[in-house]
């Protein structure tokens, strides 16, 4: 399950298993239940260990996926709840987009579907030069996203990055995003995680209320559209 760690003022959120590269029970850091209900534990104890001191965030994972998405095993054997499993994946995405300091994705591997929404929610991102793909595959599994999920990818991609990824899946890799507008910089492997960590320091001085409450005014209709209820009538597949 998804735990943290701490460089000075910056946060490490790890979407994996700690001690090993890969998690055995969720290896591609899918959004499962547990998952996501660990990533807002994780996120309660960041906020309660900042209590109001300098700080920011760095979102990483180990290995070859930074996060592959909705967890599609859990979907098929509990089709009736996707509208709720939807919804509760969108407050994944509005916690990020409003974290009271500065969030930077460290993309390690790859990024598909939610996943890649995963990234975005963050303020900033940097991708590893050498490795991995930021992807929309929803096209090719012949899914829709829901009014949250596009309004997501409307507002922080590039309005003709998003068309070009939402309608054809393509898969960026690391200089690529940085051309499409997907991520600020790319680093190595080795680099990664300190490149995003040196970032994210840059403004941790940053008063915690005063960016949550630009960062709620900045994203307003976005987080009105990630919280309208997902009909009841969605298509997976």
């Amino acid at each position: 399950m998804p735990y943290v760690t701490r460089t000075d003022d910056v946060f490490t959120l790890l979407l994996g298993d700690e001690g090993v590269e890969l998690s055995e029970a969720n290896p591609e850091n899918r959004f499962s239940p547990d998952w996501i209900d660990a990533v807002h534990a994780r996120l309660d104890e960041i906020e309660a260990q900042a209590a109001g001191a300098p700080a920011a965030l760095v979102v990483t994972a180990t290995g070859k996926f930074f996060s592959n998405g909705l967890d599609v095993m859990y979907i098929l054997a509990n089709f009736g709840e996707l509208p709720a499993y939807l919804d509760r994946a969108h407050t994944v995405f509005s916690r990020l987009l409003t974290f009271p300091m500065t969030t930077v994705a460290a993309i390690n591997g790859h990024a598909f579907g939610a996943g890649a929404m995963l990234a975005l929610s963050c303020d900033f991102a940097v991708m590893r030069e050498d490795r991995g793909f930021f992807c929309l595959p929803e096209v090719s599994l012949k899914m829709g996203f829901t009014e949250g999920m596009a309004s997501l990818l409307r507002s922080r991609l590039p309005y003709q990055t998003a068309v070009e990824s939402m309608t054809t899946g393509r898969r960026y890799g690391g200089a690529e995003a940085v051309a499409a507008g997907i991520v600020q910089a790319t680093a190595s492997e080795a680099d990664l995680v300190a490149e995003a960590t040196s970032r994210a320091a840059a403004n941790a001085a940053a008063d915690g209320p005063t960016l949550n409450k630009i960062k709620n005014d900045l994203h307003a209709p976005l987080l009105t559209a990630l919280a309208v209820p997902t009909p009841t009538d969605v298509k997976f597949g």
